[in-house]
């Protein structure tokens, strides 16, 4: 099955300036959302209490936030989702005074859902818990390392993988896209300050390996196609290999974005934010395979040369040899 034919000739190198530029400027854009807003960490990260409730009738934000701080519970957030009788509650984990170790984690005995329902609700308008979770501040600690450690990595073990498989230049080109893709990706959830989680963590991760799989095997007819059309321009090749792939790249796409759609609609609420993360980083990594890691070997001067380093070394020490 074939969307484009093989032998189209959409002149995609035509636009490579305007395609790096747009995504230069989403990347600035990016950066400048996660160094002013960051990230809305979840419970996994920060550590605390998080309940979600659902009440008959909609309930107003304030007032929720004001019966907590009325009932003891220092700093509440309290946001709605879903409709507004759905109300998420989280509440930074409480402290005590230690004897002789200073301040040291209390019990959540009086943070549980049933507590903090019977604060946040009225007697005209009663709610049910629908979750409630409870993180220590010291493994949240931990996860968010361990999740940065992770994110290393899988970074390091892509771009040791294709530097091994490809020569250096396909390499950078298409670890600086897929770490574009990612960046763009955290920079939506630093610019809508949807929860992030470990779940969000873990479809970033995944968005990585897509990714750079869509950009390998692009490459992958590049570098066939260098061999085989030896006489033509490298731009001229990319852009071949680029329509060449075009099909297989749309259509892995759209089937994937399909299955993390019904993930994201009938998942539940603790998958939405992987769900969303995957969705957002299918589309980007797309566009990206298609419209920026060729471009980027074009701007590194990509040429034939470059893929038989060992035949250019040995016809070198052949004419060295001759007298």
């Amino acid at each position: 099955m074939e969307l484009f034919p093989s032998n189209s000739k959409i002149n995609f190198m035509k636009i490579r300036v305007a395609a790096l530029v747009v995504f230069t400027a989403l990347a600035v854009a990016a950066v400048g959302a996660l160094a002013t807003k960051g990230f809305n960490y979840a419970l996994d990260f920060t550590g605390g209490t998080v309940v979600e409730v659902e009440f008959q009738k909609p309930m107003d934000v304030e007032g929720v936030r004001a019966r907590l701080s009325a009932a003891g519970y220092d700093s509440p957030v309290v946001q709605t989702f879903g409709s507004g009788t759905d109300i998420v509650i989280r509440l930074q984990p409480p402290e005590v005074e230690g004897e002789a170790e200073g301040p040291v984690e209390a019990t959540p005995s009086e943070q549980t859902g049933t507590a903090i329902l019977q604060a946040a609700q009225t007697p005209d308008n009663p709610g049910r818990v629908i979750r409630s979770d409870f993180v220590g501040p010291q493994i949240g600690s931990e996860l968010a390392l361990n999740g940065v450690y992770a994110a290393i990595f899988v970074a390091i073990g892509f771009l040791a993988y294709i530097a091994i498989r490809f020569e250096y230049k396909f390499a950078i080109a298409a670890v600086t896209a897929t770490l574009g893709d990612i960046l763009l990706v955290c920079g939506w959830f630093a610019l809508n300050q949807h929860e992030f989680d470990l779940t969000v963590l873990a479809g970033i991760l995944s968005v990585m390996g897509f990714s750079i799989n869509d950009k390998i095997v692009v490459f992958d007819r590049v570098r066939e196609n260098f061999r085989l059309l030896s006489k033509l321009e490298p731009r001229e090749v990319l852009n071949r290999s680029v329509n060449q792939t075009l099909s297989r790249t749309i259509i892995t796409s759209f089937v994937a974005f399909l299955t993390i759609l019904a993930l994201y609609l009938y998942g539940g609420q603790s998958l939405k934010g992987m769900a969303e993360s995957q969705m957002i980083g299918i589309v980007i990594g797309t566009l990206s395979s298609i419209l920026v890691a060729c471009p980027l070997l074009l701007l590194l001067g990509v040429t034939k040369q470059d893929l038989m380093p060992r035949a250019r070394d040995d016809l070198e020490a052949e004419l060295a040899r001759r007298p």
